[in-house]
């Protein structure tokens, strides 16, 4: 047996969904407002997993400009049927009030890496869509239906409605089956069979603590649906003494071996119930009892920081099987995103993750930008080679046009820092370094001009909107072509800090609270998690550039 630890993706990676062909598992989670859109992910053998794709990568696919905070990408479903990878998501472009304005897409793939197909409008009638594939060879999709009116439930329930690849559309009218359990706030359906029996895993309880996985079947897949017995099959909301909470939005998954695995998100509290990494992605065993029924292995209903599977495939370890057709470009450009990310969270350990001299044609794949793709107008690798030059656009709130480069914060403790050159003419222009959240909520170390200094290092802090000079003064550092900026997190620790030769460093301020970078915090909420960001501003419209010349993150062990 092969133990496994949770949560096997750590910082921001909500609303797993999984699915095996063959020996590859692949994984993929929810974007929102951050682009490309969708993280997939590739296992062999559970435990150890790589960012291999971010599909929604042009704007025929996914544009964000205007999208809100938390908008975006909603839970997306990865699925494959007869060689083709199938991957539905949503594009959330209002959440907050009575109305949602989602348009949920179809897009397809002979590969996880593409080239993946122009989008297929499918609807827009509620969030969190997914395909079932029937063993008949039909097709059909479910969504959650929101329901804006005052007097009746938000969470209608769950829709049916069959899908026609002929046609590329729904056709039929769309049947709602299931209006979730006593727990109430039904959404993130997923279909399966087995047994004979339609087996319809959604979310229920809302996102935060009392999130759970909820269990119905049928024998006809328009229902009756019948709530499982003891249901729900996972959450946290009994006890909040848990390491792993707010467990719930799962999907299921069978291995080569027989055993079945539920993915399903969960979030870790550093202080206040606040989560700054945000919603991760976990695993367990699933068994199956007499009646039929999905169990966790563990006879519990509340998620385990670790776990066994039986020893499965694991990538370039042992004999291997030929790969599927679908597979076959992905495993011959393993060696090539090997790079990509750390090995708890956007994975691989090929070179040293932790430092970024910017020497390579492209962006790494563990860099996202916010809302639409980074283009030449906003930044270039190849200007000033080995650096990474940002050309100063909108402002660090701005929806639309951002000079924003960013990755992932994935640990509790971690040190972040970056050397930027950069010639301010007057305080409109900005660069630095950020521990970002939303354009609501972020600490930003930047370099500015003043009236009192042409060149100086200032703090801003935005919390809720609010935007503060949480440092009294500026740090004057005129006649410096090269500054180093940084920070540390602990916990809910976090420290800023400067320096001219990279030897000396000095703390700018006093110690900030990290934990409003956080989804509890946010206003009304959030879905996402904090990021370390590298960015550029102009306001006057000029666009001034900042160079940087690197960006090292490197993670702390917990004691």
């Amino acid at each position: 047996m092969a133990t496994i630890e949770n949560p096997v993706l750590r910082g921001f990676h909500p609303d797993p969904s999984i699915v095996r062909d063959g020996d590859d598992y692949y994984l993929a989670t929810s974007t929102f407002e951050w682009y490309p859109g969708v993280c997939i992910y590739h296992s062999r053998d559970l435990a150890h997993w790589r960012l291999v794709a971010r599909p929604l990568d042009r704007l025929g696919l996914l544009d964000m400009r205007g999208n809100p905070n938390s908008g975006g990408v909603w839970a997306p479903c990865l699925s494959y049927s007869n060689d083709r990878f199938y991957l539905v998501y949503s594009d959330v472009k209002r959440w907050v009030g009575q109305f949602k304005d989602c348009r949920n897409y179809l897009t397809t793939a002979p590969a996880v890496i593409g080239p993946w197909s122009d989008p297929i409008y499918l609807n827009g009638s509620g969030f969190d869509a997914s395909l079932f594939h029937d063993v008949d060879g039909r097709k059909w999709l479910v969504n959650m239906v929101w329901d804006h009116r005052p007097s009746h439930s938000s969470f209608a329930g769950i829709a049916l409605q069959e899908f026609s690849s002929e046609t590329d559309s729904l056709i039929g009218e769309p049947k709602l089956v299931f209006e979730g359990s006593t727990i109430g706030l039904v959404e993130g359906p997923h279909l399966y069979r087995r047994g004979g029996y339609y087996y319809l895993v959604t979310a229920e309880g809302g996102t935060f603590n009392t999130h759970a996985v909820t269990v119905a079947r049928s024998k006809a897949i328009e229902g009756p649906y019948e709530v499982m017995p003891g249901n729900p099959l996972l959450t946290s909301a009994a006890d909040p003494s848990l390491p792993l909470q707010s467990a719930g939005h799962a999907s299921l998954v069978e291995t080569q071996s027989g055993d079945w695995i539920i993915a399903y998100l969960c979030r870790r509290a550093v202080v206040h119930g606040r989560s700054v990494l945000g919603r991760e992605t976990c695993l367990e065993r699933v068994a199956w009892d007499l009646e039929g029924w999905p169990r966790l292995s563990s006879g519990t209903r509340v998620p385990s920081l670790r776990f066994e599977v039986p020893v499965l495939c694991r990538a370039g370890v042992g004999a291997q099987p030929s790969p599927s057709p679908a597979n076959e470009r992905l495993v011959a450009a393993h060696d090539s995103v090997a790079r990509e990310g750390s090995p708890d969270s956007d994975c691989g350990t090929a070179v040293d993750e932790a430092r970024d001299d910017f020497d390579e044609p492209a962006l790494r794949q563990v860099y996202q930008t916010l809302r639409a793709p980074l283009d030449e107008s906003l930044a270039s690798l190849s200007e000033r080679p080995g650096f990474l030059r940002l050309k100063g656009r909108e402002s660090i709130v701005s929806h639309f046009r951002q000079a924003l480069v960013a990755r992932r914060i994935s640990a509790f403790r971690f040190s972040a820092s970056t050397c930027v050159e950069f010639e301010p003419k007057d305080f409109q222009q900005l660069a630095g370094i950020a521990a970002f959240y939303s354009t609501e909520s972020f600490y930003y170390l930047h370099i500015t001009s003043a009236a009192h200094s042409s060149k100086c290092i200032s703090l801003m802090s935005c919390e809720r909107g609010s935007i503060s000079y949480p440092v009294e003064k500026e740090y004057p550092v005129d006649g410096h072509n090269r500054i180093y900026l940084g920070m540390d997190m602990d916990y809910h620790r976090l420290r800023f800090r400067y320096s001219l030769d990279m030897e000396l460093w000095a703390p700018v301020g006093w110690e900030m609270d990290s934990s409003i970078l956080s989804d509890e915090h946010a206003n009304p909420c959030g879905f996402t998690g904090a990021f370390v960001a590298l960015c550029c501003q102009d306001l006057s419209g000029s666009g001034t550039p900042a160079d940087f010349d690197y960006l090292e993150y490197r993670e702390e062990a917990v004691d």
